[in-house]
């Protein structure tokens, strides 16, 4: 007859045997929330409020061009067509989350998101160029020579991506293979570039003390919270990108979740952060100058003769 505690302590080995550590466990939860292809939640996530910006877009694009075409700034109608741009990608991009893990689709899925990613990170760069200006209004007008600069700079880091993606078979945007090496270097590489352009701006460039010649340069900003505050956002979820990509790179599987949950907040929220905190207050300000523009013309031609009588 047999020992029980035998058939216990044989039990207990059995399990020890066949049941994963704790480090897999947890990166087989952080792979089930990072799949492309059947999350419907993460779908709904990028979906919705990628489908609402460009509705909105949609509903008051006729308001918003009428005034680009009055001011005639080419830089402000350049940046609002590359949030057009940047809108539809992504909003392609969301719709197809499926072709991420269907056969035959990783070409077009990794050409689709370089390309979100080209828009999107066009409209950052551009705005890093922007904010590191010494004014509101000459800053508009010296971001047009900056659109070469960065227009180079995207073009360098989209064909770094490219070359790592289709040179090397890095799947920088594809979750087949959660622990690889070069995908989280490259991605740690890129989260720290941007925080440290991000700690410039926030701890050196604002922080110090204006020269004489620079005080009323620097007014126009200082007067803006909007341009702070957009600044502290991104430094904190470029710090987050970085923390998340380099615990990824060593395994650790709250890592792989806490960056796709910062891929899911990038693609729903950036581009409407961008558009609240940048052009709408451009729009706003339009309307401020063109009612007085309408009031001085008024004026001018006696409209108001009996008032001041």
């Amino acid at each position: 007859m047999s020992n029980p505690h035998n058939i216990t302590l044989s039990i207990a080995s059995a399990q020890n045997v066949t049941d994963p550590p704790v480090r897999s466990k947890i990166g087989a939860i952080s792979e089930w929330y990072s799949t492309g292809c059947t999350g419907i939640w993460r779908e709904a996530a990028l979906v919705v409020p990628a489908a609402l910006l460009v509705l909105y877009l949609g509903f008051q694009a006729r308001r918003n061009l009428k005034k680009l075409s009055h001011r005639k700034s080419y830089v402000m109608i350049t940046y609002y067509a590359l949030l057009w741009f940047s809108a539809l990608l992504n909003l392609a991009w969301s719709f197809l989350q499926g072709w991420e893990c269907a056969p035959g689709k990783a070409i077009a899925w990794n050409l689709l998101s370089l390309f979100t990613d080209c828009g999107m990170l066009s409209l950052e760069v551009s705005l890093l160029a922007f904010l590191l200006q010494e004014s509101y209004a000459t800053g508009l007008e010296a971001l047009a020579h900056t659109f070469l600069v960065s227009g180079s700079f995207v073009v360098v880091d989209i064909l770094v991506q490219a070359i790592f993606i289709f040179g090397f078979g890095v799947p920088l945007f594809i979750n087949v293979n959660a622990t690889h090496w070069g995908k989280w270097s490259v991605l740690f590489a890129h989260a720290l570039v941007l925080t440290a352009v991000y700690s410039y701006i926030l701890f050196v460039h604002y922080s110090r003390s204006p020269s004489p010649q620079s005080k009323n340069k620097q007014k126009n900003n200082a007067a803006r919270p909007s341009f702070y505050n957009y600044v502290v956002v991104m430094f904190i979820i470029n710090v987050v990108a970085l923390l998340s990509s380099g615990l990824a790179g060593i395994g650790f599987g709250f890592g792989f979740w806490l960056y796709n949950f910062m891929v899911i907040c990038r693609h729903a929220l950036y581009l409407p952060f961008i558009y609240v905190t940048f052009l709408a207050d451009f729009f706003q300000e339009e309307d401020w100058l063109l009612d007085n523009a309408y009031y001085s013309e008024m004026k001018d031609a006696g409209f108001f003769d009996t008032e001041w009588d």
